[in-house]
């Protein structure tokens, strides 16, 4: 449980990376432009919502550093086009303190989209639109005063969106907002939203997933191991796993991603029905 000394420098050349993609997409035309917003800027970005993530439990600076860690998950959230870091760290730790809670935890999608997107061609769609069914679920379900750190966010990602649209136009904002669409809707990374806490057998409810594209993801896929240690950072949950393989190499798990997605849409039993949700009493305080 210690900071991860090479996450801001990876967050850095993330950052960098869409900079340099904004200047080079400025004369693309459209049909290119959406191909590398996929292909590219699509990973990229998921990329930097994932170091979000693993900021939003201190890990970039230390549990001593508070402020350094949400003032750098918001520098993080910059190519993302929409204010995001401020507001996922403060529904997130919901997500660990009450996993399913029905109201408190977030990620629990509600009874309408279980209701209406329950054929393929529906769930298919649902995949797509994730962003704002992540983005406008908090809302409805358990919304929450707006803090100073997210009014900060928000200002800070005005003020390089109108930079970027003065200096380069239309274009590299499109590709950026296209960046996080993409990548976070109907996309090969997109299936860690689903093999994380789908219940894909019964009883088990958190799935980890030891594949190849946790290098690209800041180790996501090692979710049981997150969510028994959150205060580890990303680069030494494969160490977890590594010194204690008799609690997780027995747990079912995930091989795929992509298969993931393909099970979820093919069959039945799968949807965003297939989740654990519990009822949680809470103090009359709030807590």
């Amino acid at each position: 449980m210690r900071p991860d000394p090479h996450l801001k420098w990876l967050v850095l050349g993330l950052v960098l990376a869409q900079l340099l993609a904004c200047w080079l997409v400025r004369g693309l035309a459209w049909r290119w432009l959406l191909f590398w917003a996929y292909a590219f800027g699509g990973c990229v970005n998921h990329a930097l919502t994932l170091a979000i993530h693993d900021i939003s439990h201190n890990t970039a600076f230390g549990t001593g550093h508070p402020a350094h860690n949400r003032w750098f998950a918001v520098f993080a959230n910059l190519p993302l086009g929409v204010p995001y870091a401020s507001s996922f760290k403060k529904y997130h730790v919901d997500h660990h303190r009450y996993l399913g809670g029905d109201g408190l935890d977030v990620d629990v999608p509600t009874r309408l989209e279980g209701w209406l997107f329950c054929t393929p061609a529906r769930k298919l769609l649902w995949l797509a639109l994730q962003p704002f069914f992540y983005s406008l679920r908090p809302l409805c379900v358990h919304p929450k005063a707006m803090t100073r750190m997210e009014v900060f966010n928000a200002l800070a990602q005005l003020a390089a969106n109108a930079t970027i649209f003065t200096l380069w136009g239309p274009k590299p904002m499109v590709y950026l907002l296209a960046s996080s669409l993409l990548g976070l809707g109907l996309h090969p990374i997109s299936g860690h939203f689903v093999a994380e806490h789908y219940m894909f057998l019964k009883g088990h409810e958190t799935y980890s997933y030891y594949g190849p594209l946790n290098w690209i993801t800041f180790n996501v896929g090692y979710h049981m191991e997150h969510h028994d240690f959150p205060s580890i950072p990303g680069c030494n949950l494969p160490l977890v796993r590594k010194i204690a393989p008799e609690y997780y190499d027995h747990l079912p798990q995930h091989y795929s991603w992509v298969k993931v997605l393909w099970d979820f849409v093919s069959e039945d039993s799968l949807g965003p029905y297939a989740r654990v949700k519990r009822v949680c009493k809470l103090a009359k305080d709030g807590l």
